[in-house]
């Protein structure tokens, strides 16, 4: 009997299962920013989360220096304030072809839902570019929309 032994992290994950570093394989392209909440706190090894400048939709896209494999993709949205519907779309790009991978509704409430964790299993071979467009307002009208774009975290693996 062949056995591999994998032993886990503080946070319960296999360690085969790491997290990319992606300061160091990776550059950031985004829409806005509030200078409190730089999209670094959302990417890196100690999250508190990005914020955008302005209400409205948002776009994160992170450009591979290298393609990649990901198989794993963990994304934390947190609104303990807010009663709103926001919609996400987290999208590859893959040999030149942009790939929708998940588009999500969730519904925040100050009284029960205030977090939203997706932890999503893929198999995505060479990846140039990871797209996650964030409308925090379902409303439909962006002149109507009072809500601020926000990540807590997201990771890749």
């Amino acid at each position: 009997m062949r056995k591999i032994v994998v032993s886990q992290n503080v946070n319960g994950q296999p360690e085969s299962d790491a997290w990319l570093e992606l300061e160091k394989i990776a550059s950031v392209e985004i829409s806005s920013e509030d200078p409190a909440f730089p999209i670094e706190h959302a990417l890196g090894k100690t999250p508190t989360g990005w914020r955008a400048s302005a209400p409205g939709p948002q776009r994160i896209r992170i450009l591979f220096d290298q393609p990649q494999t990901i198989r794993r993709i963990q994304l934390h949205f947190v609104d303990r304030a807010s009663e709103r519907s926001q919609e996400f779309w987290l999208l590859a790009l893959v040999d030149n072809e942009l790939r929708e991978i998940v588009r999500q509704q969730w519904n925040f409430s100050p009284n029960g839902a205030t977090e939203e964790l997706e932890d999503l299993k893929v198999e995505l071979n060479g990846v140039t570019a990871l797209e996650l467009r964030i409308d925090p307002d379902r409303s439909h009208d962006p002149t109507q929309s009072q809500h601020v774009a926000s990540l807590a975290s997201l990771r890749l693996a």
